[in-house]
């Protein structure tokens, strides 16, 4: 039989039709934000001109919302709601106005023919769906795949107009997939390309536009690849032609390594392997579907996500193995993810132990209702399995296990189905965690530092994620903690400074001065979130500029408010690490330690008053500190900048036994002795340290002895005795009578009246060839504390004393002949200070700094 000439012509045309494959095709995919406006679609057809590629095939969504405008089509018609003929005319007038912004003459003339002649088809089809108040799935997917098809006429015509050679592809008339149920589709590979084969030999052409999100069965049944499906139709399109490269075009300018809406200090990952990006996909990352990848990692094709609109960004490559420059712990983990809205459904009993079946049934039940779970755990002993579900499933499965274990619930085979409702998961992401070690260690260690409860585990062995359930209220905060421990400075601290006075001020000052210095040596970043005094505070969510934290003070603070402020550092998910600094000497301050304390804030302090108040408050301190990972510091509550507190700690913990400690604690009284020698008066000493800022405004305060007495208990405490400040006898250097007086003015006016004693008491000691020096003294044999004035020996250490230097002597089983003797400035607001910023680096080294 003979066939006519143009049928002949067009099959042997088919026959004997060629499709080029290779590195010369470069496939570009742009979704509904890229192509949302004519302008944008002009930007789109520029970048594809810009192309160097020999050929070009680029893929291309409906407009921004056209999807969504038009499943609402089809919703309102089978819901027989007469307005779906005017959400039809907006979307007609959406894509005629754009077309008419980007196109002219007979371009836009056949556009705008062809739009008619669909929006009029699909006016009779929506009818026909209203009249039947039903629509099939293959009509639904008809008429919601017309916005691809819109857009990528307008598109092809835009790159048209610049004289270039372009042809537009129907994606229904080349990709053939098989539905599969649970809302996918599986591409039929061979069958779509021989159509393209067909259709290339019919429109061969070196750029082409293709539609996404469409295809057809193998009935030639018109469908969709389903939400995500453009990016899907440019990897099977990719592969098909063996492309170099595939490009997703977004509004990010990549892949972050973690979700920069919860971590602002994410990155941007410069590569990606197939399966770092498949696991993340999983997690919920906004990355790719994972079945986009499936199609171009047969071929090893890259596929490369890049910003739109800021094409200078190079964007994040996704291929087979990246090539890992350094290999540390903090390259092998690439990035981190989490999934909110979970459930844990522990199942728990010894009778599942070596029973055979027992997951089978539990998951068999899971299966039976639908859910979908979304990790597993289970103990090596069999006693337990753990998975997560949703939230809005774990009802139906709660319910389904309890039915299919009733008897083995009433036999006792199975002690329970228990379910922790309100939790998330952390899913740390890497392809050579496997091969490096130290990654689980690293992340444990950071979620745990920053007070964080883990509920469950899992790890494949490929150990391309590790998995935890923890807390929904936790889940970001749990992040932080580790996105900031393997992508940040190895320690970032929150710090919140109380109390702006003397010691603060220049505490603030020396933190201003060594805070680059420490972010590059150390890997310390030290952020002060919040200074607060009596009066004001100033609060921020990234940090204070420490050369202007003085003026913000003055004119961006707000009423001081310690709950606020505490709340604002505490409630802050920025850093997972928070050390609250108090500098003031307040009671009231102090008695907020141990809540705190338990709220994950460290503290540091040079406050005396919650280790000398009341020795109940002091030991549920304690145990608490020691109970946790949270850290309580307040080396320069005895010393100022001199290491007393770590001294005394590193004797007990290493063994030895304190018998006795004895110092000159107060570099007030210290400089008063010091300098009361010869003809000098006690008043006039006592005046010239007042003068030279030695002394509180009212000396009364330091020669009272309280102080000093304060010091003693903090060290007996220290030393494992249970005093009370009461317990301390101290003999007050303030005259009975003197004691009365209404101000410091008055004190000191009346004070050489009693010089007379003092210059007995001196001269006393001078004749005995002996010094006067105010001294603390524990006695841990005895059990007991004091604060007195004793005379010493001019060959003693404590005689050789200048200036407001402290000394103290260490009596203990080792140095017991020969006490250990720590000595140095003990006043003055730059060594105190100093104390209290050695605790805060103190801090940062118990937190993973390099110490």
């Amino acid at each position: 039989m003979l066939m006519p000439a143009a049928a002949v012509s067009v099959e042997q045309a088919e026959a004997s039709a060629h499709l080029p494959k290779g590195d010369m095709w470069s496939v570009h995919k742009f979704g509904g934000t890229c192509m949302g406006t004519s302008q944008r679609i002009q930007n789109v057809a520029d970048i594809i001109l810009r192309d160097p590629s020999e050929r070009k095939l680029v893929v291309v969504s409906a407009m921004s919302k056209v999807t969504d405008m038009m499943y609402i089509l089809v919703n309102k018609a089978q819901s027989r709601d007469d307005s779906y003929i005017t959400a039809l005319d907006e979307v007609f007038e959406k894509h005629m106005a754009a077309a008419k912004d980007l196109l002219g003459g007979e371009d836009l003339a056949r556009f705008l023919s062809q739009l008619h002649a669909d929006v009029s088809n699909l006016k009779a089809m929506l009818h026909a769906i209203w009249i039947a108040g039903h629509a099939t799935e293959s009509f639904s997917d008809f008429v919601v795949g017309h916005g691809e098809l819109w857009s990528a006429q307008m598109l092809s015509f835009a790159i048209k107009k610049s004289g270039t050679p372009c042809s537009w592809m129907d994606t229904r008339e080349v990709l053939v997939v098989n539905p599969t149920g649970s809302n996918q589709v599986d591409p039929d590979y061979l069958e779509s390309e021989k159509q393209l084969v067909k259709w290339f030999a019919r429109r061969p052409a070196d750029t082409i536009i293709a539609t996404g999100f469409i295809a057809s069965t193998p009935e030639n049944i018109p469908t969709t690849l389903k939400r995500d499906g453009s990016d899907f139709s440019a990897a099977i399109i990719g592969s098909l032609v063996k492309a170099g490269q595939v490009t997703i075009w977004t509004d990010v300018d990549g892949v972050f390594s973690a979700d920069p809406r919860k971590v602002s200090e994410a990155v941007i990952l410069s590569t990606l392997s197939y399966q770092e990006a498949w696991e993340m996909s999983y997690f919920g990352a906004n990355v790719l579907h994972p079945r986009t990848i499936i199609p171009v990692m047969k071929y090893n094709i890259p596929i490369v996500i890049r910003n739109m609109f800021n094409i200078s960004a190079p964007g994040t490559m996704i291929c087979q193995q990246p090539a890992n420059e350094n290999g540390d712990l903090e390259a092998c983990v690439k990035a981190f993810a989490t999934i909110d809205k979970l459930s844990l459904v522990n199942v728990e009993g010894t009778g599942m132990a070596g029973v055979p079946g027992t997951a089978s049934a539990i998951f068999g039940a899971v299966k039976d209702v639908g859910a979908n779970v979304v990790m597993i755990s289970q103990a090596s002993s069999e006693h337990s399995v753990c998975f997560a579900v949703p939230e809005k499933e774990v009802a139906a499965v709660s319910a389904a296990l309890h039915v299919r274990f009733r008897e083995a619930l009433s036999a006792g085979r199975l002690s329970k189905v228990e379910v922790i409702h309100n939790c998330s998961i952390l899913a740390a992401v890497g392809l050579k965690m496997a091969s490096t070690p130290g990654v689980s260690a690293t992340l444990f260690d950071a979620l745990a530092k920053a007070n964080i409860n883990v509920r469950a585990i899992a790890q494949g062995c490929s150990e391309y994620n590790i998995t935890v359930v923890l807390k929904q209220e936790d889940c970001v905060r749990a992040l932080r903690a580790a996105h900031s421990r393997f992508f940040l400075s190895k320690t970032t601290l929150a710090v919140g400074i109380i109390g702006p006075g003397l010691i603060g001020r220049t505490l603030l000052n020396q933190l201003k001065d060594q805070a680059a210095v420490l972010k590059e040596n150390m890997n310390i970043d030290l952020r002060v979130l919040g200074i607060t005094g009596s009066r004001t505070m100033v609060l921020s969510d990234t940090g204070i500029d420490l050369t202007l934290w003085k003026e913000q003070l003055k004119t961006e603070a707000e009423q001081a408010d310690l709950d606020k402020f505490v709340h604002h550092l505490s409630e802050n998910q920025l850093f997972p690490n928070r050390v609250l600094v108090d500098c003031t000497a307040d009671t009231t301050v102090a008695s907020h330690y141990y809540d705190w304390l338990k709220k994950g804030i460290h503290v540091i302090t040079p406050n005396k008053k919650a280790n000398s108040g009341p020795l109940d408050r002091y030991l549920k301190l304690r145990t608490l500190q020691r109970a946790s990972y949270t850290h309580y510091f307040y080396e320069a509550t005895v010393g100022a900048g001199l290491p007393i507190i770590s001294t005394l700690r590193g004797l007990l913990e290493t063994g030895d036994k304190i018998l006795r400690i004895e110092g000159i604690f107060s570099g007030t009284l210290s400089y008063i002795f010091n300098n009361f020698e010869g003809t000098r008066t006690f008043s006039d000493v006592v005046s010239e340290a007042k003068e030279a800022g030695y002394t509180e405004p009212d000396p009364r305060d330091d020669l009272s002895g309280t102080d000093v007495a304060r010091k003693v208990i903090i060290l007996a405490r220290e030393s494992g005795l249970k005093l009370e400040l009461s317990d301390i006898p101290v003999r007050s250097l303030v005259p009975e009578a003197l004691r009365s007086c209404s101000t410091a003015d008055e004190y000191m006016q009346k004070l050489p009246s009693f010089d007379q004693d003092w210059a007995r008491e001196q001269k006393d000691a001078e004749s005995a060839g002996e010094v006067l020096r105010y001294v603390g003294v524990v006695d841990v044999v005895n059990k007991e504390g004091q604060v007195e004035l004793r005379r010493y020996k001019k060959d003693h250490p404590f005689a050789q004393l200048s200036g407001s230097d402290n000394i103290i002597a260490f009596t203990t089983l080792r140095y017991k002949e020969q006490p250990l003797i720590v000595r140095g400035p003990g006043a003055g607001a730059e060594v105190t200070a100093g104390g209290v910023f050695s605790d805060i680096l103190r801090l940062a080294s118990y937190l993973g700094a390099p110490s």
